[in-house]
């Protein structure tokens, strides 16, 4: 009686084929792991960005000076200044309350603030209350559009107008 002999595979055959295997798991959690990693990373850096408001701009424009009649006293209260118009003359005063930032409204004296009491006259200089600094006079230009634009970035000296 003869047995069959089962065949024998080749000792190299065999230690390919488990690491075949091997290298199938290796590579499937070296992925895992590289694939985490760069959700980590990703995640990380989506959170570490700070996530700034730059606010309204602080350049805007306000129409033709056309528009203003000589002599208004215009107050914008979602820019914060009030226009200004004497003669050919414009300036931009802030409406914006040196004591703790209320918006002051015009009055016949000048400005008023409804929140303490302090009171600027018409070049914003204070006249009375708790607010220690006058008024912000803004830079008024001329856009090329042939419109009065405020740059509220750009302060300028008290009584300085722009002209038409």
């Amino acid at each position: 009686m003869t047995v069959a002999k089962k065949p024998v595979k080749n000792s190299e055959a065999v230690s390919e084929e488990v690491m075949t295997r091997r290298r199938l798991l290796t590579w499937l959690s070296s992925f895992g792991l590289f694939g985490s990693a760069i959700i980590t990373v990703l995640s990380n850096l989506i959170f570490i960005k700070p996530r700034a408001t730059y606010g309204q701009p602080q350049r805007f424009a306000i129409g033709k000076p056309d528009e203003f009649a000589p002599g208004t006293r215009i107050a914008i209260d979602t820019e914060r200044i009030c226009i200004v118009r004497e003669g050919n003359r414009f300036a931009a005063l802030s409406t914006t309350c040196t004591h703790l930032g209320c918006i002051v409204g015009v009055s016949e004296t000048g400005f008023a603030c409804p929140c303490h009491g302090s009171r600027f006259d018409q070049d914003g200089n204070v006249t009375g209350g708790p607010a220690p600094k006058p008024l912000a006079w803004y830079q008024v230009s001329l856009a090329p559009n042939g419109e009065l634009e405020v740059d509220k970035n750009a302060e300028i000296n008290a009584g300085t107008y722009f002209e038409v």
